[in-house]
């Protein structure tokens, strides 16, 4: 049993921190490349290939030279020894890693940070619904409540954008929320921007104008937007708090206060 906010949840499967499993090693980007791949240097010189779990395009975080920090990989079926997690953009580390997202999350929603999705009896991960897809978080209670996650890592100006890519499987996801609206439930879309110097979401319309107006025509069919922030350190990635959020076209949100 776990808590959520002041009530207890049943939680389906096993939870671990959003430390990070063993300390991380710090190196240089030589190169990122067949999406999943990454060269860098360790301060030995060596150069170890690395697995690249994100498969966007990465906009403004696979610049050769820049420092980035490896995980060990600790599975011994794994093809490659490491993992890389972080990459430091100067005005803040930025977590590259797209399978953390669901699980930091739902650190953020039992823990009450995310307190928009407290007060639900039990949280379940990966359960199947709409056309072939799973769901990443299914909260149960007396509505269920199904939570989309998306990783956020883009950012221009002072904005958190997403996405950074055409995202065919993004807009699929938006119909399949829309859909479980139809139905009576509740669904939410969540975006959690890995990086700390942004003051604000709003959408790449400009990356993939399909998406942008698909989110406004589920917002408007039902679905609910939330942007969550990220603290990042070599330690841990962890939710901090909330970042206003303005889907609309041209329109820009008061940022928050406190970041430059």
């Amino acid at each position: 049993m776990r808590l959520l906010c002041t009530e207890p949840i049943q939680v389906f499967e096993s939870v671990f921190s959003m430390d990070f499993e063993a300390p991380l090693t710090v190196g240089t980007l030589v190169k990122r490349y067949k999406r999943f791949l990454a060269d860098v240097a360790l301060a030995d010189g060596e150069i170890v290939t690395t697995h690249c779990a994100n498969s966007g395009s990465m906009k403004g975080l696979k610049e050769p030279g820049a420092k980035v920090y490896l995980l060990p990989n600790q599975n011994p079926k794994a093809k490659l020894d490491w993992r890389w997690e972080l990459i430091d953009v100067g005005t803040s580390l930025v977590g590259i890693n797209t399978a953390r997202p669901n699980h930091i999350v739902e650190e953020g929603i039992l823990n009450g940070t995310i307190s928009e999705l407290c007060g639900y009896d039990a949280l379940r991960r990966e359960v199947k619904y709409g056309n072939n897809s799973r769901i990443d978080i299914l909260l149960e209670g007396a509505q269920l409540c199904y939570v989309e996650v998306k990783s956020v890592t883009l950012r221009e100006e002072d904005e958190a954008r997403f996405p950074d890519a055409v995202t065919v499987r993004g807009t699929k996801h938006l119909h399949e929320l829309m859909d479980m609206v139809a139905e009576g439930h509740r669904a939410v879309m969540v975006y959690l921007v890995q990086r700390t110097d942004c003051t604000r979401f709003a959408l790449a319309e400009e990356i993939d104008p399909t998406y942008a107006s698909t989110l406004r025509e589920a917002v408007k069919a039902g679905v609910e937007t939330l942007c969550y922030q990220c603290d990042v350190s070599p330690e841990g990635i962890y939710v901090s708090g909330a970042l206003p959020l303005s889907i609309e076209q041209g329109i820009r949100c008061p940022k928050l206060k406190g970041i430059k």
